[in-house]
Formats: C-alpha cells, structure tokens, sequence
C-alpha cells in the first residue's frame, strides 16, 4: 500500500504522520513545491498547475491514494486534481474542520490564510455546516512561511497577531492551514483565557489520513509492523526531507523511515 501527500511545502507533515501512526507499514511519497512555494499568494489557476504538477510526480510512483494536505490547494484546485487523476487514482481534500468545531456550539474562530479567509469556499462551508453559530473568520498572514522555515520569532509574531483579532470568548478554534497543526500548542498558548475552560481545537490531519483509507477500503492498523518507506519528491526530484522539517515532531517522526529507492 502506498499513499502519496502533496502541498506546497511542510504543511503536509501532519496528515503524513497522521498516515503513519494509522498504518506504519504504508508506504509514504510525499511530493512538495519548493520551486514555486508558496501557493497562497498565487492566482487560481497558477496554483492548480503547480498543484497537479506536483501531484502527477507522485502518481508516477503508483500511489494508490492521494492526499491533496493543503487547504488553499483543496479550495481551488481540488476539482480539476480529481478531474485529471480519478477514478484511477482516488483524491482526497482537505477541508477546513467546520463542521465538528460548530456542533459544539462555538464561539469558533477559524485561523486560515489570507487566501483561505473570506473565500466562497470557505463562507460556503460556514453556511452549510455552522449556521446559527457566532464564527470569526481570522486570517493569519505570515504565519504558514514562518512555520515553513521554522522560524521562532517569525511564527511568535504572527501568531500574536492573528490572536489579536480573535475574539477572547472562543472556545474553539479550527486550524484551516495544514501548517497551523505544527504549531498549534503555540496558538493555544497564545489564546487560552485564564480561568477558562481548555479551548477545543480542531485540525484536519487525522480525518483526511482515516478518509483516505476509507477511499480504498483499508482499514487502520497502528499495530501494524512498521515496515513502510518514505519518498520525498522536491518539485519533482527525489530529495530528503528539508531541515525545518526536523524542527517539528511529525517531521522527526518522519525522518526514521527509511527511504525508497
């Protein structure tokens, strides 16, 4: 079994590990963008090409599932990815978790991209799944290139600015940014009210993995023997994982696994 991971850059660490923990004897590719990253501030239809140009290196290698692990990708170029790639290939998006963060009853705040915030998309899934529930969309500029290069300060500020514009009684928060999900007991840190209950996050990393095994009909196994590999494509060349990667646990869980060849 083999399960292949795209994005521009490390956003796609989390649902990667989340694969892992769920079937550690999968075989993993993961094919990122360095050459074009990042993908957000791009026009839609530049996105989709960078998008199916790093998601046609990976179904070169025989995946039998593919996780798009970026929200901004997903939003604009999810329908043309299945277009090209299914029924062969399955395709599976990442969606911003909306849909359970609201049936708490909220205040929710949803962290995303400048790109992401405010995006039909984005307000559709608002629309359809958390109506009647008090929602602030917060964009996060900066935050995903901090997080990207795994810079301290970088990622401090950002993520004191976006906690800025969260309303202080949210009691949840959906991380609509694949990258968030590294960083998300700093965002916590950033916004937990003394005295309050613990804010409830929610990410995307272990539905999108759980879905994808659902899309070929295998089941979870984290028993499994950890027999599984790991391919990293950069912008289409075979390569190793980039440092930042290493920066954060998903990427050092990661960095045991032997590499395909």
């Amino acid at each position: 079994m083999k399960i292949a991971l795209i994005d521009s850059g490390i956003g796609l660490l989390p649902a990667t590990a989340a694969v892992r923990r769920l079937r550690p004897d999968a075989d993993l590719v993961i094919s990122s963008d360095p050459d074009g990253m990042p993908w957000g501030p791009r026009t839609p239809a530049d996105l989709t090409q960078r998008a199916l140009l790093a998601a046609e290196a990976a179904a070169a290698l025989g995946p039998d599932a593919l996780i798009v692990a970026c929200n901004t990708a997903s939003v604009h170029s999810l329908s043309t990815l299945r277009a090209r790639l299914e029924p062969q290939l399955p395709v599976i998006g990442t969606v911003p978790a909306i849909k359970p963060a609201a049936a708490g009853g909220g205040p929710v705040a949803i962290w995303a991209t400048p790109a992401t915030t405010g995006s039909p998309y984005q307000r559709g899934l608002i629309r359809d799944f958390a109506n009647g529930v008090d929602v602030t969309e917060v964009p996060c500029p900066g935050l995903a290139d901090a997080v990207e290069q795994a810079d301290e300060s970088a990622i401090d500020r950002a993520v004191a600015a976006a906690a800025a514009l969260t309303p202080p009684e949210v009691t949840t928060v959906v991380l609509g940014c694949t990258h968030y999900e590294l960083v998300a007991e700093r965002i916590r840190a950033a916004l937990q009210q003394p005295g309050a209950q613990p804010l409830v996050f929610h990410g995307s990393a272990g539905a999108v993995a759980a879905q994808a095994l659902r899309r070929i009909d295998v089941p979870a196994r984290p028993d499994a023997e950890p027999t599984g590999s790991l391919t990293v494509l950069l912008s289409g060349r075979e390569g190793a994982l980039p440092g930042a990667a290493l920066h954060y646990a998903e990427g050092r869980l990661l960095g045991q696994l032997s590499t395909a060849r």
